[in-house]
């Protein structure tokens, strides 16, 4: 691996990780009073926009960073329209 790439694989961990703990939080309590619903939007479309980036490159690390982000926040959004 080169060090570009270490870089890379570095950053999306990180991303990732850091989107955890929220992700976690709301989870498990349901709550959503405290997330808005068109932040979630927009940051839902954008991540869904750098993981066709990804694909579009080959770019691996950017690719399963943002399809498990997607993921997450994808679940939360669905949360935040249904127990609203």
């Amino acid at each position: 691996m080169n060090l570009i790439d270490t870089v890379g694989t570095l950053a999306a961990i990180l991303t990732t990780a850091s989107f955890l703990p929220q992700a976690w939080h709301t989870f498990q309590t349901k709550d959503v009073s405290g997330i808005s619903l068109g932040m979630y939007s927009v940051f839902t479309t954008g991540v869904a926009c750098w993981l066709i980036y990804g694909l579009l490159l080959g770019a691996w690390p950017i690719v399963i960073a943002n399809a498990i982000t997607l993921a997450l926040a994808s679940a939360i959004l669905v949360m935040k329209l249904r127990y609203r």
